[in-house]
Protein backbone atom coordinates (compact mmCIF):
# COMPACT_ATOMS: atom_id res chain seq x y z
CA UNK A 1 0.00 0.00 0.00
CA UNK A 2 1.44 3.01 -1.14
CA UNK A 3 0.14 6.46 0.32
CA UNK A 4 1.38 9.51 -1.74
CA UNK A 5 2.25 13.05 0.23
CA UNK A 6 -0.35 14.68 -0.81
CA UNK A 7 -1.85 12.48 1.91
CA UNK A 8 0.46 13.27 4.08
CA UNK A 9 -0.63 17.07 4.78
CA UNK A 10 -2.30 15.41 7.53
CA UNK A 11 -0.38 12.95 9.14
CA UNK A 12 -3.25 12.20 11.56
CA UNK A 13 -5.48 10.26 9.72
CA UNK A 14 -2.61 8.34 8.54
CA UNK A 15 -1.24 7.64 12.58
CA UNK A 16 -5.37 6.93 13.29
CA UNK A 17 -4.84 4.09 10.51
CA UNK A 18 -1.72 2.63 12.17
CA UNK A 19 -2.70 2.52 15.53
CA UNK A 20 -6.25 0.65 13.94
CA UNK A 21 -4.36 -1.62 12.06
CA UNK A 22 -3.07 -5.45 13.23
CA UNK A 23 -0.63 -5.62 10.05
CA UNK A 24 2.69 -4.63 11.07
CA UNK A 25 4.27 -3.71 7.38
CA UNK A 26 1.37 -1.92 7.36
CA UNK A 27 2.38 0.05 10.90
CA UNK A 28 5.86 0.46 9.76
CA UNK A 29 4.62 1.78 6.43
CA UNK A 30 2.82 4.56 8.11
CA UNK A 31 4.93 5.30 10.71
CA UNK A 32 7.61 6.12 8.55
CA UNK A 33 5.82 7.97 6.03
CA UNK A 34 5.03 10.21 8.83
CA UNK A 35 8.29 10.29 10.24
CA UNK A 36 9.44 11.12 6.70
CA UNK A 37 6.60 14.40 6.73
CA UNK A 38 7.68 15.32 9.93
CA UNK A 39 11.74 15.57 9.55
CA UNK A 40 10.62 18.05 6.62
CA UNK A 41 7.46 19.60 7.54
CA UNK A 42 5.51 21.80 10.27
CA UNK A 43 2.37 19.70 11.29
CA UNK A 44 -1.00 21.32 11.57
CA UNK A 45 -3.68 19.43 12.33
CA UNK A 46 -6.19 22.64 11.67
CA UNK A 47 -9.11 23.76 13.83
CA UNK A 48 -11.57 20.30 13.39
CA UNK A 49 -8.83 17.84 14.28
CA UNK A 50 -10.57 15.61 17.23
CA UNK A 51 -8.58 12.40 18.15
CA UNK A 52 -10.71 9.49 18.65
CA UNK A 53 -11.05 7.22 21.59
CA UNK A 54 -10.14 3.48 20.95
CA UNK A 55 -12.48 1.05 22.08
CA UNK A 56 -10.25 -2.02 21.42
CA UNK A 57 -6.40 -2.09 21.33
CA UNK A 58 -5.07 -3.15 17.53
CA UNK A 59 -4.68 -6.66 18.37
CA UNK A 60 -7.73 -7.43 19.81
CA UNK A 61 -8.01 -9.51 16.34
CA UNK A 62 -5.59 -11.64 16.92
CA UNK A 63 -5.33 -12.34 20.39
CA UNK A 64 -7.50 -13.56 23.59
CA UNK A 65 -7.41 -10.91 26.12
CA UNK A 66 -8.17 -11.99 29.35
CA UNK A 67 -7.63 -10.72 32.93
CA UNK A 68 -4.15 -10.43 33.76
CA UNK A 69 -4.45 -13.00 36.60
CA UNK A 70 -5.91 -15.70 34.47
CA UNK A 71 -3.18 -15.85 32.67
CA UNK A 72 -1.34 -19.34 32.50
CA UNK A 73 1.63 -19.76 34.59
CA UNK A 74 5.31 -19.61 32.09
CA UNK A 75 6.10 -23.26 31.18
CA UNK A 76 9.11 -24.77 31.67
CA UNK A 77 12.55 -22.85 29.09
CA UNK A 78 13.22 -26.29 28.49
CA UNK A 79 10.43 -27.41 26.10
CA UNK A 80 9.22 -25.07 22.72
CA UNK A 81 5.85 -23.91 24.21
CA UNK A 82 7.80 -22.83 27.67
CA UNK A 83 9.89 -20.48 25.64
CA UNK A 84 7.11 -19.59 23.27
CA UNK A 85 5.06 -18.53 26.33
CA UNK A 86 8.15 -16.49 27.47
CA UNK A 87 8.86 -14.79 23.80
CA UNK A 88 5.44 -14.03 23.35
CA UNK A 89 4.63 -12.20 26.85
CA UNK A 90 7.46 -10.03 25.61
CA UNK A 91 6.32 -9.91 22.25
CA UNK A 92 3.26 -8.52 23.33
CA UNK A 93 4.65 -5.62 25.41
CA UNK A 94 6.76 -4.62 22.56
CA UNK A 95 3.55 -4.71 20.10
CA UNK A 96 1.24 -2.79 22.48
CA UNK A 97 4.62 -0.40 22.72
CA UNK A 98 4.45 0.67 19.17
CA UNK A 99 0.63 1.86 19.22
CA UNK A 100 1.47 3.44 22.80
CA UNK A 101 3.98 5.66 21.05
CA UNK A 102 2.05 6.29 18.16
CA UNK A 103 -0.87 7.17 20.56
CA UNK A 104 1.58 9.31 22.00
CA UNK A 105 1.74 11.53 18.62
CA UNK A 106 -1.78 10.92 17.93
CA UNK A 107 -3.74 12.34 20.96
CA UNK A 108 -1.67 15.31 22.22
CA UNK A 109 -0.94 17.61 18.45
CA UNK A 110 -0.33 20.29 20.55
CA UNK A 111 3.23 19.11 21.45
CA UNK A 112 6.11 20.44 19.55
CA UNK A 113 7.27 18.86 16.22
CA UNK A 114 10.61 17.56 17.85
CA UNK A 115 7.86 15.41 20.54
CA UNK A 116 6.20 13.95 17.60
CA UNK A 117 9.43 12.73 15.92
CA UNK A 118 10.81 11.55 19.08
CA UNK A 119 7.54 9.25 19.88
CA UNK A 120 7.72 8.20 15.76
CA UNK A 121 11.12 7.26 16.36
CA UNK A 122 10.32 5.06 19.23
CA UNK A 123 7.51 3.54 17.23
CA UNK A 124 9.59 2.46 14.66
CA UNK A 125 12.07 0.94 17.32
CA UNK A 126 9.37 -1.16 18.92
CA UNK A 127 7.95 -2.18 14.94
CA UNK A 128 11.81 -3.53 14.52
CA UNK A 129 11.97 -4.87 18.43
CA UNK A 130 8.20 -6.68 17.77
CA UNK A 131 10.07 -8.00 14.66
CA UNK A 132 12.62 -9.63 15.97
CA UNK A 133 10.52 -11.73 18.77
CA UNK A 134 8.05 -12.72 16.16
CA UNK A 135 10.39 -14.26 14.17
CA UNK A 136 12.19 -15.86 16.81
CA UNK A 137 8.43 -17.19 18.72
CA UNK A 138 7.93 -18.71 14.58
CA UNK A 139 11.04 -20.51 14.57
CA UNK A 140 9.75 -22.69 17.62
CA UNK A 141 6.73 -23.64 16.06
CA UNK A 142 4.68 -20.73 17.50
CA UNK A 143 2.48 -17.12 16.29
CA UNK A 144 1.30 -14.23 18.13
CA UNK A 145 -2.00 -14.42 19.36
CA UNK A 146 -1.05 -18.19 20.03
CA UNK A 147 -1.33 -17.28 23.72
CA UNK A 148 -3.78 -14.91 25.75
CA UNK A 149 -2.35 -11.48 26.59
CA UNK A 150 -4.27 -8.89 29.01
CA UNK A 151 -4.45 -5.29 27.70
CA UNK A 152 -2.72 -3.31 30.77
CA UNK A 153 -0.83 -1.06 28.12
CA UNK A 154 -3.97 -0.31 26.50
CA UNK A 155 -5.42 0.30 29.07
CA UNK A 156 -3.18 2.64 30.62
CA UNK A 157 -3.69 4.71 27.53
CA UNK A 158 -6.70 5.33 28.01
CA UNK A 159 -6.98 6.20 31.06
CA UNK A 160 -4.51 8.95 30.54
CA UNK A 161 -5.79 9.97 27.00
CA UNK A 162 -6.76 13.53 28.20
CA UNK A 163 -3.55 14.52 29.70
CA UNK A 164 -0.26 14.40 28.44
CA UNK A 165 1.99 14.90 31.47
CA UNK A 166 -0.24 11.94 32.88
CA UNK A 167 0.83 10.17 29.72
CA UNK A 168 4.71 10.63 30.24
CA UNK A 169 4.69 9.65 33.80
CA UNK A 170 2.52 6.58 33.40
CA UNK A 171 3.89 5.44 30.10
CA UNK A 172 7.78 5.83 29.68
CA UNK A 173 8.16 7.26 33.49
CA UNK A 174 6.47 3.86 35.13
CA UNK A 175 5.72 1.43 33.05
CA UNK A 176 8.53 1.42 30.73
CA UNK A 177 11.03 2.37 33.25
CA UNK A 178 9.98 -0.52 35.05
CA UNK A 179 10.88 -2.84 32.16
CA UNK A 180 14.67 -1.69 33.00
CA UNK A 181 13.93 -3.40 36.31
CA UNK A 182 12.95 -6.74 34.83
CA UNK A 183 14.68 -6.74 31.42
CA UNK A 184 18.09 -7.89 32.90
CA UNK A 185 16.02 -10.12 35.64
CA UNK A 186 14.97 -12.06 32.73
CA UNK A 187 18.07 -12.38 30.75
CA UNK A 188 19.68 -13.56 34.13
CA UNK A 189 17.00 -16.49 34.75
CA UNK A 190 17.97 -17.41 30.71
CA UNK A 191 21.49 -17.82 31.47
CA UNK A 192 22.05 -21.39 32.75
CA UNK A 193 20.31 -22.07 29.37
CA UNK A 194 22.41 -20.37 26.88
CA UNK A 195 23.64 -22.99 24.63
CA UNK A 196 20.06 -23.40 23.40
CA UNK A 197 20.37 -21.72 20.36
CA UNK A 198 17.10 -20.09 20.71
CA UNK A 199 17.85 -18.99 24.17
CA UNK A 200 21.34 -17.29 23.39
CA UNK A 201 19.11 -15.41 20.47
CA UNK A 202 16.12 -14.51 23.02
CA UNK A 203 19.34 -13.04 25.14
CA UNK A 204 20.40 -11.02 22.31
CA UNK A 205 17.11 -9.52 21.56
CA UNK A 206 16.68 -8.54 25.08
CA UNK A 207 20.27 -7.17 25.48
CA UNK A 208 19.37 -4.81 22.44
CA UNK A 209 15.90 -4.01 23.60
CA UNK A 210 17.46 -2.91 26.82
CA UNK A 211 20.01 -0.42 25.46
CA UNK A 212 17.19 1.25 22.92
CA UNK A 213 14.30 0.93 26.26
CA UNK A 214 16.88 3.23 27.97
CA UNK A 215 16.66 6.13 25.39
CA UNK A 216 12.84 5.51 25.03
CA UNK A 217 12.60 6.34 28.71
CA UNK A 218 14.62 8.95 28.48
CA UNK A 219 12.21 10.46 25.73
CA UNK A 220 9.68 10.54 28.59
CA UNK A 221 12.05 12.05 31.03
CA UNK A 222 12.58 14.25 28.99
CA UNK A 223 8.96 15.40 28.09
CA UNK A 224 7.65 15.09 31.70
CA UNK A 225 9.87 17.68 32.74
CA UNK A 226 9.55 20.28 29.75
CA UNK A 227 6.07 19.24 30.79
CA UNK A 228 6.51 20.38 34.24
CA UNK A 229 8.35 23.48 33.17
CA UNK A 230 6.11 24.61 30.90
CA UNK A 231 3.53 24.22 33.70
CA UNK A 232 4.95 25.82 36.24
CA UNK A 233 5.23 22.04 38.24
CA UNK A 234 7.89 20.62 40.76
CA UNK A 235 8.96 17.60 39.01
CA UNK A 236 7.89 15.60 42.62
CA UNK A 237 4.67 15.98 40.90
CA UNK A 238 5.44 12.51 39.51
CA UNK A 239 4.88 10.57 42.59
CA UNK A 240 1.32 12.48 42.55
CA UNK A 241 0.30 10.89 39.61
CA UNK A 242 1.39 7.87 40.93
CA UNK A 243 -0.44 8.10 44.01
CA UNK A 244 -3.23 9.00 41.77
CA UNK A 245 -3.11 5.97 39.39
CA UNK A 246 -2.58 3.57 42.70
CA UNK A 247 0.96 3.00 41.77
CA UNK A 248 3.05 4.29 43.92
CA UNK A 249 3.00 1.40 46.36
CA UNK A 250 3.34 -1.36 43.77
CA UNK A 251 6.04 -3.31 45.39
CA UNK A 252 9.54 -3.63 43.00
CA UNK A 253 12.08 -5.77 44.44
CA UNK A 254 14.57 -5.09 41.94
CA UNK A 255 15.32 -1.12 40.89
CA UNK A 256 17.97 -0.86 37.88
CA UNK A 257 19.56 2.04 39.60
CA UNK A 258 22.22 2.59 37.05
CA UNK A 259 19.95 2.25 33.67
CA UNK A 260 17.44 4.67 35.51
CA UNK A 261 20.04 7.46 36.28
CA UNK A 262 20.49 6.88 32.94
CA UNK A 263 17.41 7.19 31.51
CA UNK A 264 17.01 10.87 33.48
CA UNK A 265 15.62 9.87 36.60
CA UNK A 266 17.01 11.35 39.84
CA UNK A 267 18.30 9.14 42.94
CA UNK A 268 16.04 11.23 45.13
CA UNK A 269 13.24 9.76 42.71
CA UNK A 270 15.26 6.15 42.87
CA UNK A 271 15.00 6.02 46.39
CA UNK A 272 11.76 6.91 46.65
CA UNK A 273 10.66 4.16 44.31
CA UNK A 274 12.30 1.55 46.78
CA UNK A 275 15.90 1.38 46.39
CA UNK A 276 18.41 0.59 49.14
CA UNK A 277 20.90 3.34 47.90
CA UNK A 278 21.99 5.35 44.54
CA UNK A 279 25.02 6.92 44.33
Amino acid sequence: MSIGYNLLMNIYALLEHAISTDKIALKEELTLQCLAYCNQNEVSTGDTFVPVRFTSPSYASRCTIVDPRKLPARKDFDTNEGLATLIHAIAHIEYSAIDLALDAVYRFPEMPLEYKIDWLEVAHDEIRHFGMLNALLESVGFEYGDFPVHCGLFDAADHTADSVLDRMAIVPRYYEASGLDVNPQIIKKLENKRKNPVVATLMDALNLIYEEEIEHVHKGDKWFKYLCEQNGLDESVYFDILERYKLLGKHRPHINVNARKEAGFTCDEIMKLGAKQCQ
